[in-house]
């Protein structure tokens, strides 16, 4: 029952009416606003009356109602309807395109260059006074530090093909839905409630199931398959289930290099990183050289034991051992080595986090922690709330639960925001795990706020008519996760819509949800979320001790993976020449690194000339569209994992590090905070108010030394991996 004072939100939810129709018409009418307002400025303000009042407030209020539009760019992960999917990637091409139009104005950037020049003299807050640098910088970054004519041109076009690649790019893999077709036999030892969903074949395919590309199914298949051809068919086609895309991300690092070069930096890297915390590439590439070469030992050490284990396993079945450790053993000797030395079934682990009960688990540590209060809306207070009032028209689907979020009487009773969870995997749905904005919050024209939406998109297993959705330890971690992103989103407070939320820099933006995945390995927090299946009980205390032992085994080999990604990214993004990057084979780099930074064996190892071993060409043409390959040389090109990397095609290229830099601030300020006591409240709501609150509306690293009242060091982050900080 919501209590009577969190029954009237100030603000309706947003509304998935769309059509395909629609979200075209509605994107066009967007632009012609911005544009009339844009035209309307320049003809009217003189570069000498203008001032942050009258030309830069009209913008910020016009860019705050069109952060709206994050819903019209929204369907396309997570519609059932494939026209809808199709006209919301259409909207966003286009929206994106007037953006780049618009952001190339010089009549505009005159104006905005005045204002900044009297910046001083205006006495603006903070926020406003870095609206109006980083608005400037971007307009540079746009090209109108180029010369009117071809050049400019040029780099327009640029722009524009980019914008292209990426969206394309990331439909093709929202896309895919390819798979490898197995007997029950090859399937041995996946768990059943997997092979139960899998889809049964017909004609050619009679007596095989389909195996998916989606995590619910391949996941568990790496972790459990006995049968190592299973495995191994199963990796290679995952790495090659995109291989059109090749070309995509070949010609887009080539771009990249390209425009940055055109605006005078050495690379593209350099002109991204220097808007971030860490400021220059070779900073970067300290920080990832340092961590590979600490983590080198720890990483063969680990190999090392994983590989007596493996030589056991295959001996017990009868099978010779190669005494290789390939990178489609990785998933399935990690969990045996659980198992086996910790006494850890991940299975029976997750009889205790039922996802329903895990969720309401999750909540209700957010509430204490941070002071929020959540209500889930049923399909009678979604009717009441709805604008239409229609309560299936607050959803874009059936399986979406929705949260009314509210301060709790400790905060005010205020409303905060809704939060929409689909959780399950579908036919055209993102696959992966993320968090979307669909509404930022702001201040608006009157002085009123606007408050935020914010969707977590997930693909745990469905429920079956028998049993619920269960979470592995590691999901409840990537839940946790992920919620806390959209926490994050939730408790902005900000003025402008731009600095809302995660809307940070690449390499602070998922420190906050980092620091909060310690609490999924805190015993406390772990007996609250826990609920067992059948008998309510939450994880006895010897489980729990087990699965805490367990937080860094083979820690230094997840670290070189995140390590290799991080590597890969720097490495296509600093090129010495354009003439390198032109030449550069994408997939060879790829799988070359990760061989040298993870110590993981590929197909090419199987026989000693990688170009005449058959094996590779098998394994390869598992993957459903064969004519993908086209091009491809299958022998040498094994996988194209680059293919299937969807970060550095969406915001975080020269940025992958940021996920193993921002753990220096995570784990920071989770020890020196949170360690001793998780569930302080006082500290709790600190950390609400002077980090989550401030999202980008600020210097990130003075957000930091607020909290922390300190710099930031890395003491904690090395004591965490269990190696030495210097």
């Amino acid at each position: 029952m919501i209590p009577p004072q969190h029954q009237k939100p100030p603000q309706a939810p947003p509304l998935f009416t769309g059509t395909k129709e629609s979200i075209i018409s509605d994107s066009k009418a967007m632009c012609a606003v911005t544009r009339g307002l844009l035209d309307k400025l320049v003809s009217e303000i003189s570069l000498d009356d203008a001032n942050f009042n009258n030309t830069i407030v009209p913008q910020i209020h016009d860019e705050n109602k069109a952060s709206n539009a994050h819903i019209l760019g929204f369907y396309q992960y997570v519609s059932p309807n494939a026209e809808l999917r199709a006209a919301s990637t259409e909207a966003e091409a286009l929206l994106d395109d007037f953006s780049i139009e618009m952001g190339m104005r010089e009549d505009v950037f005159k104006l905005v260059d005045a204002v900044y020049s009297r910046r001083e003299t205006e006495k603006l807050d903070g926020e406003s006074l870095r609206f109006i640098e980083k608005e400037r910088k971007a307009f540079i970054k746009n090209g109108l530090s180029l010369p009117a004519g071809a050049v400019r041109d040029r780099f327009k076009e640029i722009k524009k093909r980019l914008s292209t690649l990426g969206i394309e790019f990331n439909k093709r893999l929202t896309e895919e839905n390819g798979g490898v077709w197995l007997t029950a036999e090859e399937l041995d030892g996946v768990p059943k409630n997997v092979v139960d969903n899998l889809e049964k074949g017909v004609g050619e395919n009679e007596g095989k199931l389909k195996l998916t590309f989606k995590y619910t199914d391949i996941f568990p298949s790496l972790k459990f398959a006995t049968n190592p051809e299973t495995r191994r068919r199963i990796f290679v086609a995952n790495e090659n289930k995109c291989n059109d895309n090749v070309a995509l991300f070949k010609e887009t690092i080539s771009l990249r290099d390209e425009a940055a070069r055109m605006l005078g930096y050495p690379d593209h890297a350099t002109m991204v990183i220097e808007d971030k915390m860490t400021k220059t590439p070779k900073l970067v590439h300290e920080f990832l050289g340092d961590l590979r070469s600490r983590l080198a030992d720890g990483g063969r050490k680990e190999i090392d034991h994983l590989l007596e284990l493996k030589k056991q396993d295959v001996e017990s079945r009868g099978i010779q051992f190669d005494n290789k450790y390939f990178l489609w053993d990785h998933r399935y000797y990690d969990r045996l080595m659980i198992e086996k030395e910790y006494s850890i079934d991940e299975n029976l682990i997750a009889e205790y986090f039922p996802l329903q009960s895990t969720i309401a688990g999750m909540l209700k540590i957010f509430e204490e922690l941070m002071g929020f209060s959540f209500h889930e809306l049923d399909a009678t207070e979604r009717s009441r709330l709805s604008p239409t009032g229609d309560g299936k028209d607050i959803s874009w689907h059936e399986d979406v639960i929705i949260f009314s979020v509210w301060n709790d009487a400790s905060e005010g009773d205020g409303f905060v925001g809704y939060l929409y969870l689909d959780l399950h995997p579908r036919a055209g749905k993102y696959g992966h795990a993320a968090n979307f904005n669909l509404q930022s919050g702001f201040v608006k024209e009157d002085g009123s706020r606007q408050y935020p939406a914010t969707a977590l998109v997930c693909n745990f297993s469905k429920p079956t008519a028998t049993r619920p959705s269960l979470l592995k330890h590691d999901e409840v971690v990537t839940l946790f996760h992920e919620l806390g992103h959209g926490i994050h989103d939730l408790a902005g407070r900000v003025k402008y819509s731009r600095f809302h939320g995660t809307n940070t820099v690449g390499d602070f933006v998922e420190a906050p949800s980092q620091m909060l995945e310690n609490w999924c390995w805190t015993p406390e927090v772990l007996k609250r979320l826990s609920k067992h299946v059948e008998t309510g009980e939450p994880i006895p205390e010897d489980l729990i001790k087990k699965l805490i032992s367990t937080k860094h085994v083979n820690g230094a080999l997840a670290n070189l993976r995140q390590l290799h990604f991080g590597i890969f990214d720097m490495t296509v993004h600093t090129p010495k020449s354009h003439a390198d990057i032109e030449k550069l084979d994408t997939s060879k780099t790829y799988n070359e690194l990760r061989a040298s930074i993870c110590h993981l064996q590929g197909p090419d190892s199987l026989g000693e000339n990688r170009y005449e071993n058959p094996l590779v060409s098998h394994y390869i043409t598992e993957i459903s569209n064969e004519s993908l390959l086209t091009g491809y040389d299958v022998h040498s090109d094994w996988g194209h994992g680059e293919a299937t990397f969807g970060h550095l095609m969406g915001g975080y290229d020269a940025g992958y590090y940021g996920y193993l830099s921002s753990q220096v601030y995570s784990t920071d300020m989770f020890y020196s905070v949170f360690k001793n006591d998780p569930m302080n409240a006082a500290e709790g709501r600190r950390y609400r108010h002077t980090v989550l609150e401030k999202g980008g509306s600020q210097d990130e690293m003075k957000t930091l030394e607020q909290f922390l009242g300190r710099k930031p060091n890395s003491e904690a982050f090395y004591h965490e991996l269990g190696i030495p900080s210097a």
